[in-house]
């Protein structure tokens, strides 16, 4: 049937180009961050294997509106590891970091999902989809917030 929801369908899959990149950071950093959740060790064991889950746990919903946003547009989300591995711009932990290295890339992998997101609101702002404006204008606030916290448990954060 056909789609008409007021956004042209170029306009649609372009819009679904963004949040496809975004649903690929999002779903990797999910999974580095499930990862560091079962191996992270060391003095602050307890309090990052909570963090954590409280991340990876937020992180597992927000896939889930991302896909579905995806396809309120029309268009097939992707949903294998081989199209996330091709569309993030996240680098895959294989090893276990320190503690410390986990709460770094974990900043970066939260950054990199902010950058992500701007990326793809012109499309949605150009196409007035506030659906997609607000969806991406909210993960861009989660994910500002969890850096910022993480970004405050290093040493050497100052700014």
């Amino acid at each position: 049937m056909k789609i008409d929801i007021g956004i042209a369908e170029a306009q649609r899959k372009q819009i679904a180009e963004g949040l496809s990149r975004m649903l690929a950071d999002s779903y990797t950093l999910y999974l580095k961050t499930h990862n560091f959740h079962w191996n992270v060790t060391g003095p602050q064991f307890q309090a990052l294997h909570a963090m954590f889950m409280t991340h990876y746990t937020e992180l597992a919903l927000a896939v889930d509106e991302l896909a579905e946003r995806i396809r309120a547009l029309g268009i097939y989300a992707p949903g294998s590891y081989a199209q996330f591995s091709e569309l993030t711009s996240i680098r895959e932990e294989t090893g276990v970091p320190s503690s410390d290295d986990m709460v770094r890339q974990l900043v970066q992998g939260h950054e990199a999902v902010v950058r992500t997101a701007r990326g793809a609101l012109p499309a949605a702002q150009e196409a007035g989809d506030e659906a997609t404006v607000d969806l991406l204008v909210g993960r861009m606030q989660v994910h500002e917030k969890t850096a910022w916290m993480l970004r405050s448990m290093l040493a050497e954060a100052t700014s």
